[in-house]
Parts: structure tokens; C-alpha cells; sequence
């Protein structure tokens, strides 16, 4: 997975001990001959499915990433809706031993073009799935798909919201 540079140079001086960073997530909707459809990339450092996220890099509007990041994982172009949540991340612990946790943006996001490919890999594959028919993901990603899909008008706030939610 491609690490912003930034990163690295944190890195270089904090080793694996946890950094926190800013993260955005594109749930990306669009309207496909059998209902609502989702774009997922799989991800090539675990194989999981999940939505488009990237890391805000330093000065960029976490909107801005969610745009960047369609456009580099997936080859798609998309407007960003609205933020449906604003949610702190268990630490991730990578392969490599550094530690992690995110304060994610999670944006509801609308395809406008683009048919979806890995292009930066990052990914290995990037498609659209119905919403009733989302492969198998990680909890933290379809939690991240179901904030989205609650489609309230405002932005859910914290973990609060997912006890409401029927599992």
C-alpha cells in the first residue's frame, strides 16, 4: 500500500508507536438497473473488500481526499454528498508493526464517471455491488456502509448510533 510521505517522515521518528491520523471513507452510490449499487475496492494488502479510503494528507479538506481517492483507487469520478459520520477507529496494527488510529470521514458520495478499476495499487478489484448483495467485509468497513445507508441529514457522531442498528 502506498504510504503518504508525510508518513514516512513521522515514521522515521516515532517508529511503529501509535500516530494519529485523519482518514476519509467514499461510500459511493449509484443507481444501477436493479437498485441502489455500492463501489467496493479490494484491498491488495488484506484481500478484504471495503470502501474507498485514504489518508487526508496535510492541509487537505477530508472531502477533497475522498475525491482524490476514487479517482486513484478506483479511476472513478464522484461527487461528495454530505459527511454521514464522524467516528474514531479502534487502532490498526499493520503488517509491518506500526500502529494506527484514525478519525474517519465517512462520506456519502455519488458516482458521476468512470468505470471502476485498480489503478494505484492499492486495490486488486473495484466494482459495483448491489446493496443487498455486499460480499463479506470487515465490521469497521460495513459499519462504515451502513452509516451511509441510514441516509439521516445529519452526520452520525461517534459509535453511539450502531446500538440503534439491527444486527
Amino acid at each position: 500500500m502506498p504510504v503518504p510521505d508525510f508518513v514516512l517522515d513521522l515514521r522515521a521518528s516515532v517508529g511503529h508507536a501509535m500516530l494519529w491520523l485523519s482518514g476519509a471513507t467514499a461510500v459511493i452510490l449509484r443507481d444501477g438497473a436493479d437498485g441502489a449499487e455500492i463501489l467496493l475496492v479490494k484491498r491488495s494488502d488484506d484481500g478484504a473488500w471495503s470502501p474507498v479510503c485514504g489518508i487526508v494528507d496535510p492541509g487537505e479538506d477530508p472531502h477533497v481526499t475522498a475525491i482524490r481517492e476514487a479517482s486513484e483507487e478506483a479511476g472513478v469520478e464522484i461527487a461528495v454528498e454530505r459527511l454521514a459520520w464522524l467516528n474514531v477507529t479502534e487502532p490498526v496494527v499493520y503488517a509491518n508493526g506500526d500502529v494506527t488510529q484514525y478519525i474517519d470521514h465517512t462520506f456519502r458520495c455519488r458516482w458521476l464517471s468512470g468505470d471502476p478499476a485498480p489503478l494505484d495499487g492499492e486495490a486488486s478489484e473495484a466494482r459495483f455491488f448491489g446493496v443487498d448483495a455486499l460480499p463479506a467485509m470487515p465490521r469497521n468497513y460495513a459499519e462504515r456502509i451502513e452509516a451511509v445507508l441510514a441516509d439521516r441529514p445529519e452526520a452520525l457522531l461517534g459509535r453511539d448510533w450502531l446500538r440503534e442498528v439491527p444486527r
